[in-house]
């Protein structure tokens, strides 16, 4: 296999954007606008379509790295992106009000694919806000009847970053390296 698509998703503000960023041998392709409602208080700008990055394994191998939009107004791109992916790497920004609730609404909107796919759990900003615990997230994982490994990252961390892509690319094929 030549090419791998992945995804990340989450609410706004949560880091896709950045990870892509982080993980990227190229520059990415964002359509960030001006945040122009609620979205605005969190961030001055918003993925209102997608981010795109590529990592570049060997001469041939690419990992083509999708980032969706956070907002529901914009979860007609969630169904295009996926098409074709093998994984989704959720994001979830720990000092958001609700991370149980987040975690809920983007396991419930991508119910579908994460049955065909994969899923991993990144945390972000656990740094600023230090409950709930990544053991939170894992007992609301199983309450969801859902699994998936949770990690603690920093999506300006590149090794942070790696160590989500790697993790799903291994919970696809133990055999792969990334």
């Amino acid at each position: 296999m030549s090419n791998k698509k992945i995804i990340f998703t989450g609410p706004v503000g949560a880091g896709k954007t950045t990870a892509i960023q982080t993980m990227s041998d190229i520059p990415i392709v964002s359509t960030n606008e001006e945040a122009s409602d609620m979205t605005k208080d969190r961030k001055p700008q918003t993925t209102v379509a997608m981010d795109y990055g590529r990592i570049n394994i060997g001469k041939k191998e690419k990992i083509h790295l999708y980032g969706t939009p956070g907002q529901e107004r914009f979860s007609f791109m969630w169904d295009i992106l996926t098409t074709g992916a093998l994984g989704l790497i959720l994001l979830l920004d720990n000092s958001r009000e609700n991370p149980k609730q987040d975690l809920k609404f983007y396991t419930s909107a991508f119910k579908d694919f994460i049955e065909k796919g994969d899923l991993i759990i990144g945390v972000t900003r656990m740094d600023e806000v230090d409950s709930p615990t990544i053991n939170d997230y894992r007992g609301w994982i199983n309450e969801l009847s859902i699994s998936a490994p949770v990690f603690t990252v920093d999506a300006r961390e590149r090794q942070d970053v790696s160590s989500l892509v790697q993790a799903l690319l291994y919970s696809l094929d133990p055999g792969i390296a990334a």
